[in-house]
Formats: structure tokens, C-alpha cells, sequence
């Protein structure tokens, strides 16, 4: 049970990391011309030969409807450019084509509670209509409010498991005490009951007939069959037919551990009309001990053929297709309960609770919650779920078309505020009944639409919906359209935009000449230089009509100028602080240099005092250039110079202490220091370190240094008296004691030799004491002799 609870574990886990990875990798079907614009970078906009491709180039291009606004021989790609700089080269603003998107509010009824929940407006603005420029973001703000009371449908979907039989027992009871605790937060509530197994095909469940009827181990106990999923009652505000039917059911059994949880939930997603949810808030509770089979397992029971995804329930109630189709994965289930509207909250046990957890992660507007061992905290459970969820707001939308990106920001009150990266989601978290939210969506379209698209909004759980209606501007609308023109010599073209677009056979800017002329020496003599040689308009156009049409930004009778060829500072053309004119840049006031580098503003240069470069050199492009003998970005520093520290040594000692060599001419000489003294400073290396003439240690911090004044604080000396008796004393003192410890030590050594000696003389004497007569060594002075002879004589005869 634990090894298949942590292999599920890792699967979600891998899952959901893919999922992610997914969605940070763009299509590259949705790939731009431009890439993300920085609309700031100055010359992002080019040349393009019509309005409409123009508009399409870039956000901030604009394009120059004006007659004769480009020169002879001037590319009409010219009249595409930044708004400012076309204005400058004299175009009228109004005849500027620069489209913008557009919002539209086309349905916006205020927010309002209702009567106890019922017609609340929770979501405004409610119909939108948006034209996007593609490459221009488009901000749409959102407003929810929380209504108080909202109507609750709560389908209660149980594993009926032979594990789960103590849990059904208190599930019997629990109708009228979960429609009485969901009453105190709203007057509107339904509940419903479902059921699960697993599917009746081996190896999940045994297929021996006997087993088949009564699945349980004994056959004393009250037991059904086995089933996939079983609607048993349909949503009802009526707790006594809930606690009715419940009281009708019983366990069943099946042979794995997994059970076949992830069937019901799509089942009761998918049938919505047999389940009788209502347009409100939706919630189902799934209770289980155990942990759930995915797609693929159903390959064990010879399963092949995916989930289709549609409602399979008999007249009882029954998933009667459960044996032909495989069990859904987690990506198919997400999207059912989404699609639905459908708040899922699992009541599991705390064995599988970690399984259930990552789960929740993969399924938004999803919580968790530890059921007990015989399911009696239930109801709490429920009830910490929906205050949870119900004060959980979170914003989605539909899919996107191709080539749309979607942001969010999410603005909760308070100092709330998150941001959320493109295909994100809107959230807040804990937002009180009565309490509004906002949501900035942003929009961006980086092609064009071929249709208008309808994009859904919608806050999970609640039934409200935004409907934005998603336009692309794609095309110019310049208004002088003329067909045919007399600008275009007589007719002899069409006007569109300011451009003349020619019948067949006619050329020129103003279709002033026909493709036989093309060819006419005296027509290409117009388009060379003097001597009549070289490459035709210097190479950088085509010559018609005896005049040169230049290409790109070259410009001139024979394109002999080219406005993209000025220097560059910092890869920007002319700095960003001037336009190119063939080949010259021609920089904005404030600015010189052959690239506009040089800045006329001298910030840069001006130090603490407020003189520039400290006097010791001159400003140029807003730098210091520093005379000989200085260096530093002001011009502050010098081999021979003094540091702060050195000159403001003797200022800082003399108005701290009165002593020092300005002691004398103290406030004369000192007149630009304001002294301060700081009790107990922390030091740290900005603070300057000292000696008094006395060569005692200072310490003082400049702080202020400006227009020749300078504030200093000083941390004052430690006073203290003239140690140098006691100094004295106590080297003496310390130099006897030292000796006397000495001697002490040698005594008191010598002193424990000698009981060491002594005591081993003593303990040897004792073992020396032993008898005379048994010492070989011991001769006695009385030597007594025998006489053999003597002792015969006395003997008595025979």
C-alpha cells in the first residue's frame, strides 16, 4: 500500500512538471515578426512599403497619409516611422493612420447581493468588446464581489469498499446535520449521494459468480454486488430521502487496493441533468481510504479504449459502460470538473492524504481534507472546505485563439497584490462576504485574427461569465481611397493612403510612365551621375520613369544618401538622441558628438560641494575630465591630496577636546566645522581613527560635507586616571608572589616525596619480619653434639 502510494506520488509529481513545461514552450505557429516590442527602445519602427504592412511592423509605428510628403526619389517605405519623428519631417496630424485598440463595455450592471443570494451580480463588467492592435497590450479591468448566501448544490460521492464499512455506518445519519451546518452560510442548499467500486472485470474485482453476488468475507453481513459508479440519489433540499437512501446501501468489495474513484467523478461531472446540478455553486465531496486507478490501468482487465468523455448512466443509475472504456486520466478529469464549474473536495485518510494532495494541485479550485477512521468529522470537514473555497477567488478563461496572450493582476485589497505570468490565472485568497476584488487583464494579439473570437471569463464556482468579444486591427481605414485618382497623373492609378498604386503597364511614384519607356537611354541618363557612369541610382534603387525610386532608408536624386548609416552609440542609431540625414546625425538640442553621445547637462559633474569636478577639471558630455596630478569620477583624489580623515584631524580634535595644534585658533581656523559628540556610536570603517598630540585614540565620522561646511561626529575620550604606581605595585608584587609560589611548590614537592619514600620503608619492614628458625641465613650460638654411643649404653641388657 505505501510502495503504490508513493509510485502515484511521483507520477502526479512528473505529470504536473510536464504539464508546465508545456505550457512555457510557445507553438511556434505563434511566433511574431517583432518578438516581445519594447515600445521604449527608440528607431524599433522601420521602413514598410504600405500602411497596412506598416501597422502590422510594429506597435509604435505610424504611417503619413500626406500627398507629396516624401521627396523625389524618396522610398514611399518613409512615410512608415515613430509618430514623433514623422511629425517632425512635417507630416499634418491629421493625416497621421495610427490605429489603437479599443474597449468597449457593451454590458456593465452594477454588483449587487440579491435577496438572500438569489439574482446576485457577482461579476462586472459582463459584455466586452476589445480590438487589439497586434503588439499593443490592452488592459481590461474585472470587478467581483462576494455575495453573501450564495445557493449550494453538494454532491456527496462515497467509496463503498468493504474498508469503508464503519465510515457508512455514520454516513447513514449525516443528511440533516449537513443541510442544517450549510444553512447558517446560505438559505438556498441541495445534497446529493453517489456511490463507487471499482470496474467488475479481473483483475480489480473477482469474476466467480459467488463472488460476483456477495463480495464480502463473511456471508453473514449485509452485502452488494460490485459496480463502478451508482447514482443513487439525485440532488434534494430534502434530508430525510438522503439519510433514506443511504440508509439503503451497503458495502461491496473488490480484490486491488486502487479504487475506481476517478469513473464516478467524471461520471457525475458529465451527467449533469441526472445528477440535477443547478446553475450555482457546485461542490462534490469524494470520500475514500484508498487511492485511485488512472489511465492505462484498465490495460490490466484487457481495457483498451480510452474514456470518450460523454454520460453513461442507465435508468438505475448505473455507469453501464464501465467493462468497454478505460479509466480517465487526471488531465480528463480536471477539464470535466472545470467545464462543469465543479469545486471537488477530497476527504480521504491520512495514509493516502499525501496522494491526494499533488492530486489537488493538477485539478484548480480543488482542496483536501484528513477524514477519520469512521468518517464522524465529516461534516466539519466540509464545512472548513467550503468557507475555503468560497473565499477563494480565482479567475480563468476560456482557451485562447492562436496568437493571443493573457496576463493577469490580481489586486485583493488591502496590500495584497499579485502578478501572474502570461496563460496564468487571476486568484485571491481569503476575500470576505461584501468584499470587492479587482482584476487587471491585460491582452495582447501578436497576429491577426481571422474572425472575431468570443473569450470567456469566469470566476471557478460561481456561475457568472464575462464574454469578451476579440477583434484585431489589421488593415488602415485612411479615408481618401480614390479610384481612379488625379494625383496619379490623370488617373492613370489608384490613391490609397497618399500612395498611388498604378493601372497595368504604368509606372512611377505618380504612374506618370509606361513599361516601354523603361528602357530609354535618355530616361537612365536621370538616374547616374554627371559623367554618365556607375550603377544606376547608386545602386540603392531602380530607376523609373528617368527618376530613382530608392529602397530602404536611401534617399536623394540618386539615393546617393542613406539615413541608416549614421554612427551608433550603445548599438542605438544617432544615441536615441537625434535622426540620421544622409549619413549625419542630426542630434536634439542638449546633445553633440557624431553619434549624439555627448549630453550638455552637467549633473554628472558637480560634487558634494556643489562645484564642478571639484574645481580640479571641466565637464564635457556630462563626464569630469580631470586636470594632470587628479583622477576620480569627480576629480576628488590626488597622489599628494589629503583624505577627509587628514584634514578634518585637527578640527574635529580641537572643538571636541580643546586640544591639538588649532587649540589655540580654534574658532577662527575651524569656523566651516559643526562639532557633535555621539555618546556611544557604532563603529564602523567609515569612521575615521586618530591620535591626539598626547597620542591618544579618537574616533570621529564625517558626515556632511558641502558648500565649504563640514559636520563631524566625535565619539569622546574614555577618561581615566594615571595607573602607572599601581602599574608598578603590581609588577612587584606579582614578581614575589610568583617566587613565593615557587618556593611553595618546591617545598610542597619534597614534602610529598619524602611520605611517599617513608611510607614504601614502612611496607617493606613489614614484609621483612619473619621467623628465625625458618631463615637459612640464621646460625644459633649453642651447638648441641649427640653421642651414638651413649644412648647403647644406657639401653637395658639382653
Amino acid at each position: 500500500m505505501v510502495a503504490l502510494s508513493m509510485v502515484l506520488v511521483f507520477l502526479l509529481v512528473l505529470s504536473r512538471s510536464e504539464n508546465e513545461l508545456d505550457a512555457k514552450i510557445s507553438s511556434p505557429g505563434e511566433a511574431t515578426e517583432w518578438g516581445d516590442p519594447d515600445l521604449s527602445l527608440p528607431g524599433s519602427c522601420q521602413p514598410a512599403p504600405s500602411c497596412q504592412k506598416c501597422i502590422l511592423s510594429h506597435p509604435s509605428c505610424a504611417w503619413c497619409k500626406q500627398l507629396n510628403f516624401t521627396a523625389s526619389g524618396e522610398a514611399e517605405e518613409r512615410r512608415c516611422a515613430r509618430r514623433e519623428e514623422l511629425l517632425a519631417r512635417g507630416c499634418s496630424p491629421s493625416e497621421l493612420e495610427e490605429p489603437r485598440g479599443q474597449l468597449e463595455v457593451l454590458q456593465d450592471e452594477p454588483l449587487s447581493q440579491g435577496t438572500r443570494g438569489e439574482g446576485s451580480i457577482q461579476l462586472a463588467p459582463q459584455r466586452v468588446r476589445v480590438t487589439l492592435r497586434p503588439g499593443e497590450p490592452l488592459q481590461l479591468r474585472v470587478r467581483f464581489l462576494r455575495a453573501e448566501g450564495y445557493p449550494v448544490d453538494l454532491y456527496y460521492l462515497m467509496d463503498l469498499s468493504y474498508s469503508m464499512k464503519d465510515d457508512l455506518e455514520f454516513v447513514r445519519q449525516l443528511g440533516h446535520a449537513l443541510l442544517v451546518r450549510l444553512q447558517e452560510v446560505t438559505h438556498s442548499v441541495r445534497i446529493g449521494f453517489g456511490s463507487f467500486v471499482d470496474k467488475t472485470v479481473l483483475p480489480f474485482v473477482s469474476t466467480v459468480p459467488s463472488k460476483l453476488r456477495h463480495p464480502c468475507p463473511t456471508r453473514l453481513e449485509r452485502c452488494q454486488p460490485p459496480f463502478s459508479f451508482h447514482h443513487v440519489l439525485s440532488l434534494t433540499g430534502d434530508a430525510e430521502a438522503f439519510e433514506r437512501e443511504v440508509g439503503r446501501q451497503s458495502v461491496s468489495g473488490n480484490l486491488d487496493s486502487p479504487e475506481g474513484g476517478f469513473d464516478a467523478i467524471l461520471q457525475a461531472a458529465l451527467c449533469q441533468e441526472q445528477i440535477g446540478w443547478r446553475n450555482v455553486s457546485r461542490l462534490l465531496v469524494f470520500t475514500s481510504d484508498d487511492t485511485f486507478h488512472t489511465a492505462g490501468d484498465g490495460k490490466l482487465g484487457g481495457i483498451f479504449m480510452p474514456s470518450d468523455g460523454h454520460c453513461h448512466l442507465d435508468s438505475n443509475g448505473l455507469y453501464s459502460r464501465s467493462p468497454e472504456f478505460d479509466y480517465p486520466s487526471v488531465g480528463q478529469v480536471a477539464q470535466a470538473l472545470s467545464a462543469a464549474n465543479i469545486q471537488p473536495i477530497f476527504a480521504v485518510t491520512s495514509a493516502t492524504l499525501p496522494v491526494y494532495q499533488e492530486l489537488s494541485k493538477l485539478i484548480p479550485k480543488s482542496v483536501v481534507g484528513e477524514l477519520s477512521e469512521n468518517s464522524n468529522n465529516v461534516v466539519q470537514l466540509i464545512m472548513d472546505a467550503y468557507n475555503s473555497l468560497s473565499s477563494t477567488v480565482t479567475l480563468e478563461h476560456s482557451p485562447l485563439p492562436p496568437g493571443v496572450r493573457i496576463s493577469y493582476e490580481s489586486q485583493c485589497g488591502g496590500h495584497e497584490k499579485r502578478d501572474g505570468e502570461a496563460g496564468d490565472r487571476g486568484q485571491c485568497n481569503h476575500v470576505r462576504i461584501n468584499q470587492t476584488v479587482n482584476f487587471l487583464v491585460t491582452l495582447q494579439a501578436t497576429r491577426c485574427l481571422q474572425e472575431p473570437h468570443l473569450l470567456k471569463f469566469r470566476a471557478l464556482g460561481f456561475s457568472e461569465e464575462l464574454t469578451v468579444e476579440l477583434h484585431t486591427l489589421c488593415d488602415c481605414n485612411c479615408g481618401d481611397t480614390q479610384l481612379p485618382a488625379p494625383h496619379c497623373s490623370d488617373g492613370q492609378g489608384h490613391l490609397q493612403c497618399g500612395v498611388c498604386s498604378c493601372a497595368p503597364g504604368r509606372l512611377g511614384r505618380f504612374c506618370e510612365c509606361s513599361e516601354a519607356e523603361l528602357s530609354s537611354p535618355d530616361l537612365e541618363s536621370g538616374c547616374r551621375g554627371p559623367n554618365g557612369t556607375g550603377p544606376l541610382c547608386s545602386g540603392k534603387g531602380q530607376c523609373q520613369c528617368g527618376r530613382c525610386s530608392c529602397s530602404g532608408q536611401s534617399s536623394g536624386r540618386l539615393c546617393e544618401c542613406d539615413d541608416a548609416s549614421c554612427e551608433r552609440h550603445e548599438g542605438i542609431l544617432c544615441g536615441g538622441f537625434g535622426h540620421c540625414q544622409c549619413g549625419v546625425c542630426h542630434c536634439h538640442s542638449n546633445h553633440t558628438g557624431r553619434a549624439c553621445e555627448c549630453s550638455g547637462d552637467t549633473d554628472g559633474c558637480v560634487s558634494s560641494e556643489g562645484r564642478l569636478c571639484s574645481g580640479h577639471g571641466h565637464c564635457k558630455c556630462n563626464r569630469c575630465q580631470c586636470f594632470d596630478g587628479y583622477y576620480g569620477a569627480l576629480c576628488d583624489q590626488c597622489p599628494s591630496c589629503k583624505t577627509p580623515c587628514e584634514r578634518h584631524r585637527d578640527c574635529a580634535e580641537c572643538r571636541a577636546f580643546g586640544t591639538g595644534p588649532l587649540a589655540t585658533n580654534c574658532s577662527m581656523a575651524c569656523a566651516h566645522a559643526n562639532v557633535t559628540l555621539a555618546l556611544d556610536p557604532i563603529l564602523d570603517d567609515g569612521w575615521c581613527k586618530e591620535r591626539t598630540l598626547d597620542n591618544q585614540l579618537f574616533f570621529f565620522l564625517v558626515e556632511d560635507e558641502a558648500e565649504g561646511r563640514v559636520m563631524l561626529r566625535v565619539r569622546p575620550l574614555e577618561k581615566g586616571a594615571d595607573h602607572t604606581l599601581a602599574i608598578v605595585l603590581g609588577c612587584v608584587g606579582g614578581i614575589v608572589a610568583v617566587g613565593l609560589g615557587l618556593v611553595l611548590a618546591y617545598r610542597l614537592s619534597v614534602e610529598i616525596y619524602d611520605r611517599r619514600e617513608y611510607s614504601r620503608f614502612e611496607k617493606e619492614q613489614q614484609q621483612l619480619n619473619w621467623k628465625q628458625d625458618s631463615n637459612p641465613l640464621y646460625k644459633s650460638a649453642i651447638t648441641t653434639t649427640i653421642n651414638p654411643r651413649f644412648q647403647a649404653t644406657l639401653s637395658p641388657p639382653l
